[in-house]
């Protein structure tokens, strides 16, 4: 005899056990997966491709820089000598802001080094004089944007207020730095030089004799 219903409808299920199935959990934010943005509306008439872009999250501390690799090939012979020199350059490189401003003193470097004033003022001296970094006034330095240059968005400076025209809004671009240091009467002639389109850096070849390169 069957249990069913008297109209013979079927029985009604009853609600299943619930799914073991986990959620897969979200990624914390420093995780290397791709955001998935959030949606905009176009005008009418409009239309707009998207594309992902470069991320940064990669980086150790998020912020990174574009470097030249001639620029550190060339640089790792010609300061052998002086090897100084490289720790306040990769010192100044890894300080930069958007555009390849570094605002501090001499005093500044030397403290975070722990090292004294004219030791710091003597490399300013020589990577000045091989074009690599130029002064704009006390305090503000720029490194060669040919050389090496950290991109993004410009900063306010410590002697603009902030929402300045100068200050934001303004997409740093390496081309257009390097027509502007061209176009700089200011603008030393060492820092011209390497800035100059197809500008070479000359390398020492020559040897001592006991594998050492030498001018």
């Amino acid at each position: 005899m069957s249990s069913g219903p008297p109209d013979g409808s079927s029985a009604p299920k009853l609600p299943g056990a619930p799914s073991r199935r986990r959620r897969r959990p979200k990624p914390p934010p420093t995780a290397y997966n791709r955001s998935s943005g959030s949606m905009i509306e176009l005008p009418v008439g409009h239309a707009a491709q998207v594309f992902p872009v470069g991320s940064s999250t990669g980086f150790i501390g998020e912020a990174f820089s574009m470097d030249s690799l001639e620029f550190m090939r060339w640089a790792a012979v010609r300061y052998d000598d002086d090897r100084f020199v490289l720790v306040v350059l990769l010192t100044l490189m890894g300080s930069q802001k958007p555009g390849g401003l570094i605002e501090a003193t001499h005093e500044d470097i030397a403290a975070a080094l722990g090292y004294s004033r004219p030791h710091i003022s003597r490399v300013f001296k020589a990577l000045e004089a091989d074009g690599a970094l130029r002064k704009l006034h006390r305090g503000l330095y720029q490194l060669n944007p040919a050389a090496s240059l950290r991109g993004g968005l410009k900063e306010p400076r410590k002697d603009e207020k902030k929402g300045s025209k100068a200050g934001t809004g303004n997409r740093v671009e390496q081309l257009d730095l390097l027509r502007e240091i061209m176009e700089d009467p200011d603008a030393p002639d060492a820092f011209r030089a390497m800035a100059a389109p197809g500008a070479k850096l000359e390398v020492r070849k020559e040897s001592d004799g006991e594998g050492k390169a030498r001018s």
